[in-house]
């Protein structure tokens, strides 16, 4: 069992891929994270309250930058959550935002500790 939860936290982002993706560039790897830092807090809380509200048009547009941006930063399951939530707010099915904002915060919540460890490793 405790290699599933390894396996688990070591899926949370995807740095190589990533890095990949810019060239190995470290330090415009670690911009992207920072910007991530900033705004995935403010979306996933701006996302909470259209989910209490049932704000539809607002939870829909928050989960689809959310996607995008877990997309990009190699998250792939939490992107599937937010995807999720996505498509729930288009087919109008307000009984059931509440619990996939849940599974996408419990999908995301390793991801800034995670992102944190990478930057202070890095920067050794």
């Amino acid at each position: 069992m405790n290699d599933q939860k390894e396996t688990t936290a070591e899926a949370a982002w995807n740095h190589a891929e990533l890095l990949e993706r810019v060239d190995d560039d470290q330090d415009l790897l670690r911009e992207l994270l920072i910007i991530f830092k900033e705004d995935f807090p403010r979306t996933m809380q701006s996302l909470e309250s259209a989910v209490a509200s049932a704000d539809l048009k607002n939870t829909a547009r928050l989960s689809h930058t959310l996607k995008g941006m877990l997309s990009s930063l190699g998250a792939r399951r939490s992107a599937k959550a937010a995807s999720k939530l996505e498509d729930l707010a288009f087919a109008g099915e307000t009984v059931s935002l509440k619990g996939a904002f849940d599974a996408l915060e419990c999908q995301a919540a390793s991801l800034l500790p995670e992102i944190d460890a990478y930057m202070t490793e890095v920067n050794h």
